[in-house]
């Protein structure tokens, strides 16, 4: 199956974003795409809080999951929107940061909440706690796609690899990683990392990600890639916003497996001793 991965400038204003990312699918259907991934906070992208709170909703009345629903519905193309920021129903008064996939009819096949949450300050200055608006999920998720079974995940989770070792034990073929990576950290570890997950897991990697200078100020990475599970690089979309494509076989999993058999391979870890 091809597959279309949507690299977004995203901003402060979910209608904007929503023409934006509807603009994109319909470019991924025209260039024969049955499948389209798209960033972590497609439908906005802003760190000021106070400012984003009067866009955020619950997932039942989100304007940019129901777009994006309505678009794969009236296209026929399976979506994994990368992810939302969202209000809880109950919890502690937190947000989530949730990624979808979407069939060919509107409906919504699977649900995943950000495990692990980016609270770092790094050498530039710039300091992160999304741990401060976001409560952490409480799971994984794979799900059946008709490229193949895909685990989900979202940005930080990306330096977790115990993470990507269950949903590929799980099943998955296809793990998919949208993001928006900082600059600095994506120079320094985002193509070693996401080639590392797939090939670990002999895997294929969809990672849509942000990309450019945003209207909040911060800067993402960009470098949207897919990559196979023996750890070539089948798409690399640099900087900008567009759309890209890759052709997704599932074949290329089974001869990576074959190859070097490593899920039959991995063992139980027991408890780490420590000499005196």
């Amino acid at each position: 199956m091809r597959a279309a991965v949507i690299q977004m400038t995203s901003g402060i204003d979910p209608v904007v974003n929503a023409a934006a990312l509807v603009s994109a699918l319909e470019e991924a259907k025209a260039g024969g795409a049955g499948i389209a991934f798209t960033p972590e906070m497609t439908g906005l992208l802003d760190r000021d809080r106070a400012r984003a709170s009067a866009h955020i909703r619950c997932e039942a009345d989100d304007p940019v999951l129901a777009t994006a629903r309505g678009a794969a519905a009236r296209l026929g193309l399976w979506v994994h929107l990368g992810s939302l920021a969202l209000r809880q129903e109950g919890g502690d008064g937190r947000l989530v940061n949730r990624g979808f996939l979407i069939d060919d009819k509107g409906a919504i096949r699977a649900r995943y909440d950000k495990l692990h949450l980016f609270d770092v300050d790094l050498a530039t200055g710039e300091s992160w706690r999304e741990s401060a608006a976001y409560a952490p999920g409480a799971g994984a998720m794979t799900a059946e796609t008709p490229a193949g079974r895909l685990g989900l995940s979202i940005c930080y989770d990306l330096r977790f690899p115990a993470l990507y070792q269950a949903l590929s034990e799980a099943g998955a073929e296809l793990l998919a990683i949208p993001a928006a990576f900082t600059v600095p950290t994506g120079k320094a570890h985002w193509h070693v990392l996401l080639r590392a997950r797939a090939i670990e897991n002999a895997c294929f990697a969809i990672a849509a990600a942000q990309s450019g200078r945003h209207e909040d100020g911060r800067a993402t990475y960009g470098h949207s890639l897919v990559i196979d599970p023996w750890g070539e690089v089948l798409l690399d979309m640099g900087e900008g916003a567009g759309v890209g494509f890759a052709e997704i076989d599932l074949a290329r999993v089974a001869e990576a497996r074959t190859r070097i058999p490593v899920l039959a391979h991995r063992r139980l870890i027991p408890p780490v001793e420590r000499a005196a």
